[in-house]
C-alpha cells in the first residue's frame, strides 16, 4: 500500500507491505529514498502508552459522553460570551480533510476566526510574504529545480539534517552538472559543512544580505528589465530601500557570493526556519523574492525562490485556511467578494467577518480569561510554544480544555477532556508537500482501542452544535470533493489554487489517487513562468524592505538559537521512543562556541545555567567549533519527559514578526554561568513506571530509551545529599519504588558512594550508582551487561560493582544510525586504513551509505584525523 511519511515537508512516498516500510521508488518527491527517521518509521508502530479511551476529568468515558460534554461546554461559552470566546488550535500533522472540517466549523458555522495551527510557528512568515509579493500563498517552483539549478543557496535552512532527501538531490546536481551550493547560516551546520561556500552571517542578517545582493545585481546590469517592466510593480521603491543596506559580512566573502549570484541565472534560493522564525521574517523573505523577481529567476527551470515546509501537511493546512488570518481555499478576510463567495458556497450566513487570534495572541487571550473553551488537536503547545511556563498557566486557567492526541503529553495533562486520536498509519486522507504535490496518506492498520480520526471528531461536534446538514460527510473522499469544489467555485483563473478536475472524484478514484501537483491542469508544474500573478493587475509586487541594524545585546548576554536535530521530530512523542534515533544525541545539551566557553570556564559536559527574562534551565554544555561566538544553540525537541531541563521554549519570549505573528525562536537573549556539580549518578531501569522520576531530586537528569526496553538515566547533583542519606532513601527520593520490592545495596557515605539494585521475582528492575566522582561510575554498557545475565549467575556483590570491574567497553556515540556505526569505529577505520575520502569510509564501515545525513560529520572526522596525523 502506498502512503507518505509523517515527518518533514519533503513528503516522501512510502510502501507499506508484509516486509515492513520502504521508500516508494515511483513517488516523485523521493524516488525511493528515505532519511533515517523515515527508514525507522516501522519501529514507531508500538501502541504502548497510546491514548485509547476518551476521558472526562481523568475518568474513562464513552465517545458519546465525551462529545456531548465537549459540545455542551462550547455551546455554553458561545451563548454567554460569544463565538470569539472559543477556539481551535490544530496541527500540520492533520490531513487536509481534518483541516477542512475544523476550519469550516469554526469560521463558517461557529462564526469566529479563532482557528490557528502550529504551522504558525514555522510557516506563517512565508505565507505572508508570498501573499504580499504574488497575491496568493504560492511556492512557484518544484523539486526538479534542484536538479536543474547551477547555483543553490540555502539560507536559514540546515537541509542536510532537516530535509535530507531533498538535500541529496542538491548534492547529486553538484555531481552531475557542477552545481554550486552555498549555505548562509550563523552556524557551520551540516549543510554549511557540505557546501562549496559558507556565509557565516550574524543572526538576522539575511535581510540586509539579500537587499545588498539586489543592489549589486542592479549595479552590474544583470537585472531582467523586461520581466520587471511587464510583470511587476514597485521596483523603484524596493531598489531605493535596498541601496541603504550594508551586506554585513566580510567584503571578500561578499564578493565571492555576489559573483556567483550575478553570473548564474539558474539559481534556487531555499529558505526555512532560520529565516522564518524571526521578528523580521516576512520582510526578509520579501527581500529574497525581490532578488528573484528583479533577475527574472522565477518560474523557470532551475530558477526559483523555494520555501522548505517544516511539516508534512503545513501546505495542506494553508490551502484550506487553517491559519487564523485566512478564510479558506486562498480566499482572504479583507476581500468582500471572497467573503461573499465563501458564505454562499458553504451556505453559512454566520461566516466569520474578521481574522481570528494567532497562536501567541490566542494563548494570551486564554491567560486573560477571554477564551472560555479550546479544542487542541495533534499538537503539544505546553512544550512547543514560546514562554512554556506561561502557556501552561494559560491552559490551567481556561475553563474548558479539550485535547485530541495519540499519546499523553504535557498538554493532555492539563485537559479536562482527552480524546484518543487515530494517527499516521491509521487514518486516510491527503497531504500537500513543499512543492504543491498532493499525495494520499493511507491507513494500513487499525487504530488502537477507541481512537478516531480528527475529521470524525469535528463532524460529530458540528452535529451536536446543530450543524448536521453542513457536515454530512461519510468519509474523507466526500470531504476532499467539497474542498476541491470550493477551490474551483467562481475561480475563473483568479486564484492558482484550483483542484477543479477533482471536484467530482469517485471514492474508488480517490482511493487510488496518485501524487499530483496543483493547480490540477496540463502543462508545466512551475508557476509564474509567464508572469500572470494572482494580484488584481496580475503583476508581482516588489516590497520595499529596510534592513534596520539589530539592537546591540547587553553586555554578558548571548544569543540563543533553537532548532531541529538530525534524528528527532517536534517534541519526540514518536521519535523519542526509538533507541536508534536517540543514539546520535541522547540528551539535551547547550552548544557553545569554544571562545565563549573558555571565557566562562566551561568544558564539554559541565553544567550551564541558562537564564532569560522568561525562565531558567540547567543543562550540560557541548563545545562546538561550528557555533559562532556570541551565540548558543539548543535542540527544540526535549521535554519534561526526557529530562529535568524540559523544553528550551521556556526561555523564548513573546517576540514575533509583526506581519505573520510567527515567534522569533532563533533570537532569544540569555545569560550563562557554570554550575559546579556535587555528585553524579547513573541508573538503568527495566520498568517505565519506576523510571518516572520525582520532580524534586536536586539534580539535572536525562532519560534515554535503550535497546531491549531498558531506560538509561543520568544525574548530576546540584544540591548536596542530605545527612543520613542511605541507598534506599536516595532511591526513594528519585523513583517510585514500592516497599515490597527487594533491594540490595552498598554505601560508603563518607566517600559519597551509593549503589542499589532493585529486584523482582528473580529479575533486575533497577541498577543505581551514585558517586561524588563521575569517573567512579560504571558505563551504561556495563550495566546493560548485568541486565543481560541470569540473576542466578550473579551474587549481590556482582550486581553492585563499580567502574573497572566490568569488561564491557563503551560503544561510543552512534554517528551513522542507518548502519549503527559509532564514532570510535569510524575514527579507527580512518587511522587503520589511512582513509582520505567519504567514499573510503563508506566502503570500510558502511557509514554514510544510507540516507547520507551523517556525511558532514564524516567529513569532520577526516579533517581531524588528517591534522592529528600531521
Amino acid at each position: 500500500m502506498n502512503t507518505t511519511c509523517p515527518y518533514c515537508g519533503v513528503g516522501c512516498g512510502l510502501i507499506a507491505g508484509p516486509g515492513g516500510l520502504t521508500g516508494d521508488a515511483a513517488h516523485p518527491a523521493n524516488r525511493g529514498k528515505l532519511c533515517v527517521k523515515g527508514a525507522t518509521l516501522g519501529l514507531t508502530l508500538d501502541d504502548r502508552d497510546r491514548l485509547t479511551t476518551p476521558t472526562i476529568g481523568g475518568r474513562a468515558a464513552t465517545w458519546s459522553e465525551a462529545l456531548d460534554h465537549a459540545a455542551d461546554r462550547f455551546a455554553a461559552a458561545i451563548a454567554e460570551h460569544g463565538p470569539d470566546s472559543v477556539a481551535f488550535y490544530v496541527s500540520g500533522q492533520f490531513l487536509t480533510e481534518d483541516y477542512y472540517v475544523a476550519n469550516k466549523l469554526m469560521k463558517g458555522f461557529i462564526g469566529s476566526g479563532n482557528i490557528d495551527t502550529n504551522s504558525r510557528l514555522c510557516m506563517a512568515s512565508p505565507v505572508a510574504a508570498h501573499i504580499r509579493a504574488f497575491g496568493e500563498d504560492i511556492v512557484p517552483g518544484v523539486y526538479a529545480d534542484f536538479d536543474e539549478a547551477d547555483l543553490i543557496v540555502f539560507t536559514g535552512a540546515n537541509a542536510a539534517w532537516c530535509h535530507p532527501v531533498l538535500f541529496q538531490r542538491a548534492l547529486r546536481a553538484r555531481e552531475v552538472r557542477g552545481t554550486k551550493i552555498i549555505a548562509i547560516d550563523p552556524r557551520r551546520s551540516a549543510t554549511a559543512d557540505l557546501a562549496d561556500l559558507h556565509i557565516p552571517i550574524a543572526p538576522g542578517g539575511d535581510l540586509a544580505l539579500f537587499a545588498a545582493l539586489l543592489n549589486l545585481c542592479a549595479e552590474r546590469g544583470v537585472l531582467d528589465h523586461r520581466f520587471i517592466r511587464n510583470h511587476t510593480s514597485g521596483f523603484d521603491d524596493a531598489l531605493i530601500a535596498a541601496r541603504t543596506a550594508g551586506h554585513g559580512i566580510d567584503d571578500a566573502l561578499f564578493d565571492q557570493l555576489a559573483d556567483l549570484v550575478a553570473t548564474t541565472p539558474r539559481m534556487v534560493t531555499a529558505f526555512s526556519q532560520g529565516v522564518n522564525q524571526s521578528e523580521i521574517a516576512t520582510d526578509t523573505i520579501n527581500a529574497i523574492l525581490n532578488l528573484h523577481l528583479a533577475t527574472g529567476r522565477i518560474g523557470k527551470p532551475g530558477a526559483t525562490a523555494f520555501s522548505l515546509t517544516g511539516q508534512p501537511n503545513a501546505m495542506g493546512g494553508r490551502e484550506v485556511g487553517g491559519l487564523a488570518n485566512q478564510l479558506a481555499a486562498h480566499l482572504a478576510f479583507d476581500d468582500p467578494a471572497h467573503h461573499d463567495l465563501l458564505r454562499r458556497f458553504w451556505q453559512a450566513p454566520n461566516l466569520a467577518r474578521r481574522q481570528g487570534l494567532k497562536a501567541v495572541d490566542l494563548f494570551d487571550a486564554m491567560h486573560q480569561g477571554r477564551i472560555q473553551a479550546i479544542w487542541i488537536a495533534g499538537t503539544n503547545p505546553a512544550e512547543s510554544l514560546p514562554r512554556s511556563n506561561y502557556i501552561r498557566a494559560a491552559l490551567e486557567r481556561c475553563p474548558t480544555v479539550i485535547v485530541a492526541d495519540c499519546w499523553p503529553t504535557a498538554t493532555t495533562a492539563r485537559a479536562h477532556i482527552v480524546l484518543p486520536a487515530a494517527g499516521w498509519s491509521e487514518k486516510d486522507g491527503t497531504v500537500t508537500n513543499s512543492e504543491r504535490l498532493i499525495s494520499r496518506q493511507r491507513a494500513f492498520r487499525s487504530a488502537p482501542g477507541d481512537a478516531k480520526p480528527d475529521w470524525w471528531m469535528f463532524t460529530e461536534l458540528a452535529r451536536r452544535l446543530g450543524h448536521a446538514a453542513a457536515f454530512d460527510f461519510a468519509n474523507p473522499a466526500a470531504i476532499f470533493r467539497e474542498h476541491a469544489a470550493l477551490s474551483a467555485f467562481e475561480n475563473n483563473g483568479a486564484r492558482r489554487f484550483d483542484l477543479a478536475p477533482l471536484a467530482a472524484i469517485p471514492d474508488e478514484d480517490y482511493d487510488a489517487l496518485r501524487p499530483l501537483h496543483w493547480p490540477v491542469a496540463p502543462g508545466d508544474q512551475r508557476l509564474f513562468t509567464r508572469g500572470a500573478f494572482s494580484t488584481q493587475d496580475r503583476r508581482a509586487r516588489f516590497i520595499a524592505v529596510t534592513a534596520c541594524p539589530r539592537a546591540i545585546a547587553a553586555s554578558g548576554t548571548i544569543t540563543l538559537n533553537t532548532g531541529r536535530l538530525r534524528d528527532q521530530w517536534h517534541t519526540m512523542t514518536r521519535t523519542g521512543r526509538i533507541p536508534a534515533l536517540m543514539a546520535h544525541r541522547d540528551a539535551a545539551t547547550l552548544d557553545l562556541a569554544p571562545p565563549d566557553a573558555e571565557r566562562h570556564g566551561i568544558g564539554t559536559g559541565d553544567l550551564v545555567e541558562l537564564t532569560s527574562a522568561d525562565g531558567t534551565i540547567t543543562l550540560p554544555a557541548r563545545l562546538d567549533a561550528a557555533q559562532s561566538a556570541g551565540t548558543c544553540f539548543a535542540g527544540m525537541h526535549w521535554t519534561q519527559d526526557q529530562g529535568s531541563a524540559g523544553t528550551i521554549n521556556r526561555l523564548i519570549g513573546s517576540a514575533r514578526d509583526p506581519v505573520s505573528g510567527e515567534p522569533a525562536f532563533k533570537h532569544g537573549i540569555a545569560r550563562i554561568r557554570k554550575i559546579e556539580p556535587l555528585w553524579h549518578g547513573i541508573a538503568l531501569c527495566r520498568s517505565a513506571a519506576i523510571a518516572r522520576l520525582k520532580p524534586a531530586i536536586g539534580a539535572v537528569w536525562s532519560r534515554t530509551p535503550r535497546v531491549g526496553g531498558l531506560i538509561h538515566l543520568r544525574f548530576t547533583g546540584t544540591a548536596p545529599l542530605s545527612q543520613g542519606t542511605t541507598c534506599r532513601t536516595l532511591a526513594a527520593t528519585m523513583f517510585d519504588l514500592q516497599d515490597t520490592i527487594e533491594t540490595v545495596d552498598y554505601a560508603d557515605a563518607k566517600c559519597g558512594v551509593f549503589r542499589l539494585a532493585a529486584l523482582n521475582g528473580g529479575s533486575i528492575l533497577l541498577l543505581l550508582h551514585v558517586a561524588r566522582d563521575h569517573a567512579a561510575l560504571p558505563t551504561v554498557e556495563a550495566l546493560e551487561q548485568r541486565f543481560s545475565q541470569a540473576l542466578g549467575s550473579l551474587d549481590a556483590g556482582a550486581l553492585l560493582i563499580g567502574r573497572g570491574a566490568s569488561r564491557a567497553v563503551p560503544t561510543g556515540r552512534i554517528v551513522c544510525v542507518c548502519h549503527q556505526v559509532s564514532e570510535p569505529a569510524i575514527r579507527a577505520a580512518i587511522a587503520a586504513g589511512r582513509l582520505t575520502t567519504i567514499e573510503a569510509i563508506g566502503a570500510a564501515t558502511k557509514a554514510g551509505t544510507g540516507c547520507g545525513s551523517c556525511v558532514s560529520e564524516l567529513k569532520g572526522f577526516l579533517r581531524h584525523e588528517c591534522v592529528a596525523a600531521e
